[in-house]
């Protein structure tokens, strides 16, 4: 049971995130438990949504999004986003089990991909203090200054979800995935 009661509904949520709740079931269909969990501060739900919708427009394609996601999720130890982006991986940005298991592992079968994760995980496992080498280690994998830029917001807004789920431990409504470990 999550530590912050989440609303039931949108209905049941305050009324200033009604409207971005219903966006997201717009969107997605349904209205995820960290949606709504969030959705208890109107002005928090804004903010994650605004950063996500403004990600989804950048640079970094979709997949390379929800391997970070995932490699961000499995060293934070959050089963519900690793729970969450495991699915969208597979249904959404059509990742195989192999580059889940490659994606949970800090790394991708993707070279180009793998240069992306390899970095995230750096920025996570250093609090963002990564040498020159690994930022050239990305542009040499062909990723310009601006998706240089989304990654390390990915990595924040992932860091962000992760903190937020474990904190206060959102029931996981997607098919449940387990960290293998945690940093």
């Amino acid at each position: 049971m999550s530590r912050i009661p989440t609303p039931a509904t949108v209905a049941d949520a305050p009324e200033a995130s009604q409207p971005l709740l219903e966006a997201v079931n717009k969107a997605l269909g349904t209205v995820p438990n960290l949606h709504r969990l969030v959705a208890t501060s109107p002005a928090a739900l804004e903010g994650y949504l605004a950063m996500n919708g403004a990600l989804a427009k950048g640079k970094l394609p979709a997949p390379t999004r929800e391997r970070i996601a995932l490699a961000v999720a499995e060293l934070n130890g959050c089963d519900y986003c690793l729970s969450a982006h495991t699915y969208l991986g597979k249904n959404l940005a059509k990742l195989d089990d192999a580059e889940i298991t490659a994606n949970r592992s800090g790394a991708s079968n993707d070279p180009k991909a793998d240069a992306a994760v390899r970095f995230a995980v750096q920025l996570v496992k250093t609090r963002g203090h990564v040498g020159a080498a690994d930022v050239e280690a990305v542009r040499t994998a062909g990723y310009t200054d601006a998706q240089l830029l989304e990654i390390v917001q990915h990595v924040a807004l992932n860091t962000w979800t992760n903190y937020v789920n474990s904190a206060f431990a959102t029931e996981i409504d997607f098919p449940v995935v387990t960290a293998r470990f945690a940093a």
